[in-house]
């Protein structure tokens, strides 16, 4: 604007008019000035508006004909007046015929526009269609927002977040970023928006707290087929997210001890095979099993058997790295993938398993026996490995059978 004196008392007499509704508006969209016919007009004072949005004084469907003009503007164009609805402070609209003038500097460049409007009937009420129609948007169990280009929240409709307070309107003139907590604009939900704003359909899950929201995203386009921000469409899946994990979980956990079950012990083992290969690294795998198990299971019955497995799986999980996977094999046999370990390794971590059995005094009293096998001196597929941790595992079975036979 130009810093001329006269300029200035020129401008102070217009806001000063309650003839018109004067609002000046930054070519990002915020209100810089607002005349007294403005505050009669919409019932907003100054001081409440300035700095904010114009977008959040309007209904959802006139945010993309205000890009197009803010738009237009930014190319130094300006479209010269049309009908449009505000809304007034109390929620009701009000038809607003409208013209726009730039704001231009000293130079002559475009700085915003000055929009001057009249309305043209009475304030009225919403339709029983339109009353429909609203009360249908704020209640979908879903979050629903627009953007302009700059990413900033120019509208925000549905019943939101569960347990959260969000409500229509509440995030317009907040960016995008800080509604999703996203203090680094590389991340994946920013880039996502970005994304869409070059005209691309996105659908990706995102955590904000402790709650995890799929979300689509589209380009928001003017009549003339403009990109002018985004459309997003955020749904809570948190409880299906849980649920999922669950399901998950039982499918791939032995439901006594905990650990992880056969299948997702030997797709672990398939994994680590082939990333070992790909990184000439070794690994470990311990089997385990559960000395005289049948016999203890015949004397003391089988909840004795069933309480004896789930102290050896709590010493497992115990002494087992949370890099390391340990599982129920089968019965009474147990096994370990130790990453990233050698023969060292895995014959430290062996020996600590049999000393906290050993040294459980909890009745009945049991042992352990533990076979191991090293990738790639004991073999380069699973069944080359299991095979030698198998045996070596029975052979110290037989060991400590001869033992006891000796001492009987």
């Amino acid at each position: 604007m130009l810093p001329n004196p006269r300029y200035e008392q020129v401008l102070a007499v217009i806001l000063e008019s309650t003839e018109d509704a004067i609002i000046g508006v930054a070519l990002d969209g915020s209100i810089e000035m607002w005349s007294q016919g403005a505050e009669l007009l919409y019932g907003y004072t100054a001081a409440e508006v300035t700095g904010h949005l114009l977008a959040s004084l309007l209904p959802i469907y006139e945010a993309p004909k205000l890009q197009v003009v803010l738009a237009a503007a930014r190319e130094g164009k300006i479209i010269d007046h049309d009908t449009v609805e505000r809304l007034h402070k109390i929620g009701s609209k009000v038809s607003v015929a409208v013209r726009w003038t730039a704001m231009r500097d000293e130079r002559g460049a475009v700085t915003g526009i000055l929009e001057i409007g009249r309305a043209t009937r009475q304030k009225t009420e919403d339709t029983p269609s339109e009353t429909q129609l609203r009360l249908l948007v704020e209640q979908m169990p879903v979050l629903l927002w627009t953007t302009d280009q700059y990413l900033r929240i120019t509208s925000n409709w549905g019943s939101g977040l569960q347990h959260s307070e969000i409500h229509a309107g509440d995030l317009v003139g907040r960016s995008v970023s800080e509604y999703l907590r996203c203090p680094d604009m590389s991340t994946t939900a920013m880039a996502h928006h970005y994304s869409a704003l070059r005209g691309e359909s996105v659908q990706f899950e995102y955590k904000r707290r402790d709650r995890v929201l799929d979300i689509h995203l589209e380009p928001l386009r003017s009549t003339s087929g403009e990109i002018i921000g985004c459309v997003g469409v955020g749904l809570d899946i948190t409880q299906r997210k849980k649920t999922e994990e669950q399901i998950r979980y039982q499918a791939t956990h032995d439901a006594l001890t905990g650990l992880a079950n056969y299948r997702e012990f030997m797709d672990t083992l398939e994994r680590e095979l082939r990333r070992a290969e790909r990184s000439h690294h070794s690994f470990t795998v311990l089997l385990l099993d559960v000395d005289d198990l049948k016999q203890l299971n015949d004397r003391l019955g089988h909840l004795a058997g069933n309480r004896a497995l789930k102290r050896l799986a709590k010493v497992m999980k115990e002494q087992c790295r949370g890099t390391d996977l340990a599982a129920r094999y089968g019965g009474d046999e147990f096994a370990v993938v130790l990453i990233d370990s050698d023969e060292s390794l895995a014959q430290h971590v062996a020996q600590r398993i049999e000393a906290c059995v050993r040294e459980d005094e909890e009745e009945p009293r049991i042992s352990v026996s533990i076979g191991m096998a090293v990738y790639p001196a004991d073999g380069r597929t699973s069944q080359d490995l299991l095979e030698t941790a198998d045996q070596q595992l029975y052979g110290k079975k037989k060991i400590g059978r001869r033992r006891n036979v000796t001492v009987g």
